[in-house]
């Protein structure tokens, strides 16, 4: 199963600032993450990254937790699990609460560990930043288990 949810990161700039949201899933079984990094987190953002998971695994079913956020509703997201030929269902979250969403306890670790307290020089230090975050952490998928409250010896 896939816990899906976006994140915004912001970095100082004069004028209007630079803004870029990553969106992601975790596996609960496996701690594998996925993430994309994009301009904005809109619905063909969020058809992107289901249609990530759907290519990523081309056999067996695909569950994805997740919000009732207005991003996830619309005809792109639609389109890619009508798709998914019923390969892809969503688990809807009830409305207002995170904590049931895994990979929140994933984002909350990311901003401890990479955009707590950190000025970045560039938008391409902290992109670079971000996607060494979850590159590392997919290297060590019983620590993201840990950090969302899955174990791999429970899960078996």
């Amino acid at each position: 199963m896939w816990s899906l949810k976006g994140q915004q990161v912001m970095i100082p700039t004069p004028g209007q600032p630079k803004v870029h949201y990553g969106l992601g899933a975790v596996n609960y079984y496996t701690g594998e993450t996925v993430v994309i990094i994009r301009r904005r987190k809109r619905r063909l953002e969020v058809a992107e990254l289901l249609q990530t998971l759907v290519d990523k695994h081309p056999t067996g079913t695909i569950y994805v937790a997740w919000d009732n956020a207005s991003t996830h509703q619309d005809d792109e997201v639609e389109a890619v699990i009508r798709a998914a030929a019923g390969r892809l269902v969503l688990l809807y979250l009830p409305t207002y609460s995170p904590w049931l969403n895994p990979i929140e306890m994933l984002w909350r670790h990311f901003r401890r560990e990479v955009t707590h307290c950190e000025l970045f020089e560039t938008v391409n230090a902290l992109l670079e930043a971000s996607y060494d975050f979850f590159h590392r952490y997919n290297q060590t998928p019983d620590k993201v288990l840990s950090i969302i409250g899955a174990h791999s010896s429970q899960l078996l």
